[in-house]
């Protein structure tokens, strides 16, 4: 008798269990499925956050399907469709350009799938079709190289040559870090940019588009780069031409990634505004919320700092990424 109570118990226990499973996917207490599209692997900071974002879906118990757009919108608007039929609880993306998504949202908002974007914004007008956007502030950062910059050349009074190496075009951070810099330079006119090129966030793009560069303007005293990437693809086209990066042409990047770091605590580079990859522990929060239809900020910005070559040499034994 005792163990026929004892089956009809675990009987209702796993009835509960599948009813609980069952009633409205991850909201209703079960696992959380994430439908994550990233950019591509171009660079080293995108290779530490598409690894932060998976460890940390492992640890909060999410299930990811991932996919890589290899720079391609097309190929992310594919996979969130695909993931919008999959009927995946919540569906994060790091958009590879600014615009031409509002009608594939709108298709994720009308499937009542919450959309989370990650590190780059979107230019829609309608911010009901993301529920928040985690990410650096680019601006931001485009402003910090500039007053590096601006403090470097306080004393001097001659003409300030400046190349720019741009992020992929129409890309958020390439739009943002381009506005930051000239918002903080336009005010003192002996900053010039003289050419101003994408690099598609790329170390050979950045090398190829460098060399261009010193062909075409041989006074170069300063180059900006939107990632440490494309200052290290630059770096060796400028050793190639016979220059010294850091003192022939003093180099100002954006990221902080490990190689980038070296490139700084060896006097190769001479100012790096920090870009931390490292957002899965906050995107997987915010997923648990969104799923459970919590309120969440519309914007989170990640915390970040900058590197002269002093800070690099500290910070390099304990750098994740």
């Amino acid at each position: 008798m005792l163990k026929r109570i004892s089956v009809l118990m675990l009987a209702g226990f796993t009835a509960m269990a599948v009813a609980g499973c069952g009633s409205g996917g991850g909201g209703g207490g079960g696992a959380i499925t994430m439908g994550f599209s990233q950019v591509g692997a171009e660079s080293g900071w995108r290779t530490a956050n598409t690894k932060s974002v998976q460890d940390s879906a492992k640890s909060a118990g999410i299930t990811l399907k991932f996919s890589d757009a290899q720079q391609k919108q097309e190929n992310q608007i594919k996979a969130i469709r695909s993931y919008i039929q999959q009927k995946v609880d919540v569906i994060a993306f790091s958009p590879v350009v600014e615009s031409g998504w509002d009608t594939v949202l709108k298709e994720a908002k009308d499937a009542k799938i919450p959309v989370i974007l990650t590190d780059r914004a979107v230019d829609s007008k309608d911010t009901s079709l993301y529920k928040t956007f985690l990410g650096s502030d680019f601006i931001e950062e485009g402003r910090k190289a500039g007053k590096w910059l601006v403090d470097e050349y306080k004393s001097s009074t001659d003409p300030v040559k400046i190349v720019e190496l741009q992020g992929t075009t129409g890309s958020a951070p390439a739009n943002d870090r381009k506005a930051g810099f000239q918002e903080i330079i336009k005010a003192e006119p002996k900053f010039q940019i003289v050419a101003s090129q994408t690099g598609d966030f790329t170390r050979a793009k950045g090398k190829e588009v460098m060399e261009a560069f010193l062909k075409s303007t041989p006074d170069i005293d300063v180059l900006y780069a939107h990632n440490d990437d494309m200052g290290l693809g630059a770096i060796e086209a400028i050793e190639g031409a016979g220059k010294v990066p850091g003192k022939d042409i003093k180099i100002i990047t954006v990221d902080a990634v490990k190689d980038g770091m070296q490139a700084l605590s060896d006097g190769k580079i001479n100012y790096i505004v920090e870009c931390s990859p490292l957002l899965g522990p906050q995107l997987m929060d915010l997923a648990k919320k969104v799923v459970k239809n919590e309120t969440v900020p519309t914007r989170v910005i990640t915390q970040e700092t900058a590197f002269n070559q002093e800070q690099a040499k500290a910070a390099l034994p304990n750098r994740q990424y």
